[in-house]
């Protein structure tokens, strides 16, 4: 009974001499970010030609001929299109006949004229026969100045069966083929479109508070009558296209206009920016994402965005504190820049976040906290 006694207390108290001692885990763990960034706001825009002219038929004929190659440049003054000029020819040659019968009756007029004048001196006609002699001749020439101004459109319409490019550009495809009736509804009246891609005009809208925010923070881009000026004082493009692939335009723009008014009906204003498109590679009717600079952020506080869980709206980071015991807590994000949060409340320079393993840590527990660097970091800082 003593020895069975004396085992139980031996074996008790090498128990309470070898605890099985839990490990502290090394758990990677980033300091936050403080820097200075531009918060940029993303709208939805289209692209068009810097000019994207309709190429119509003026006049209703039959397409004789089409004289370029579609979605090819195209110079001014060079042909593109031939509608059936007879016509027009035969409308001139009836409006020459026209000007040449005017004149022969103002010639007629004026020599009747003429032979009055010394006669009325004399009285030997009456003086409303003179005045009939001088109306006629007035008329005379008022029907040739008509004559004359019919012979002009007649030309003019027969010009305009030669269709020629306004302008250096792209054009597209055409609307109309060779023996087609153009120039009339529903016949095809716009035959193309020819567009200097050059440069780039993009449209955009902003809300009425965006707006307002773009208004105070670069007042000094609006002149008196409230357009943009035409030098950007701060001497710097402030806009970023990003392509319908998520990729970033190589070249910056600025802003060209704001609209005249805030529309009614969707509460936003029209704004067009232009960018270079030396490389051709924006085309008309493209969508595209603009970035828009609207202020800087100074000493802002950035943590990758997958140090920060989420859950029901709620949002919050792992924080190292004394004693390497890790703390929940609730913080406030703000803009995204690239990957990224700007951490508006709940953090402070200096404070350490989890940056690995979330699903692995909770609130309280104690940790070796190994510091490391971010990828994304580098860029931001250069």
């Amino acid at each position: 009974m003593v020895l069975v006694i004396g085992s139980f207390i031996l074996t008790t108290s090498c128990k309470d001499k070898d605890p099985t001692t839990k490990p502290i885990p090394p758990i990677n763990v980033l300091e936050v970010l403080v820097k200075d960034v531009p918060l940029e706001r993303e709208f939805v825009g289209q692209v068009y030609g810097f000019q994207d002219i309709p190429i119509r038929a003026r006049v209703e004929g039959y397409l004789e001929g089409l004289h370029f190659e579609e979605g090819y440049p195209v110079k001014k003054g060079q042909l593109l299109y031939t509608i059936d000029a007879q016509p027009f020819v035969e409308k001139v040659a009836s409006q020459e006949s026209m000007v040449a019968e005017a004149q022969t009756y103002l010639v007629n007029a004026e020599n009747e004229l003429t032979r009055y004048k010394p006669l009325a001196e004399i009285n030997a006609v009456s003086k409303s026969d003179l005045d009939a002699a001088q109306a006629s001749r007035d008329a005379a020439a008022a029907s040739l100045e008509a004559a004359k101004a019919n012979l002009r459109m007649a030309e003019i319409n027969l010009s305009y069966t030669r269709i020629v490019s306004p302008i250096n550009g792209l054009i597209g495809k055409t609307e109309a083929r060779k023996g087609e009736f153009v120039g009339r509804d529903p016949n095809p009246v716009i035959l193309n479109i020819v567009s200097d891609i050059n440069r780039m005009r993009v449209e955009f809208f902003l809300t009425e508070s965006e707006y307002l925010s773009v208004a105070r923070d670069y007042n000094d881009r609006i002149a008196e009558d409230g357009t943009i000026k035409r030098e950007n004082p701060k001497n710097e493009n402030n806009l970023t296209l990003v392509l319908a692939d998520g990729t970033v335009y190589d070249e910056e723009g600025n802003v060209e206009f704001l609209g005249r008014a805030i529309d009614a009906n969707t509460g936003s204003i029209l704004v067009q920016a232009s960018f270079n498109n030396s490389k051709g590679l924006l085309r008309p009717g493209m969508y595209a994402k603009i970035r828009v600079e609207f202020e800087t952020a100074k000493d802002a506080i950035l943590v990758p965005q997958k140090c920060v869980t989420e859950l029901q709206g709620q949002y919050s980071v792992f924080v190292v504190e004394e004693g390497n015991i890790l703390k929940s807590r609730q913080v406030s994000i703000g803009n995204k820049i690239e990957d990224l949060w700007i951490i508006t409340e709940g953090l402070k320079p200096k404070d350490k976040v989890v940056i690995d393993g979330l699903q692995k840590v909770a609130s309280g527990m104690e940790i070796n906290p190994v510091e490391t660097t971010y990828s994304a970091e580098k860029d931001i800082k250069e």
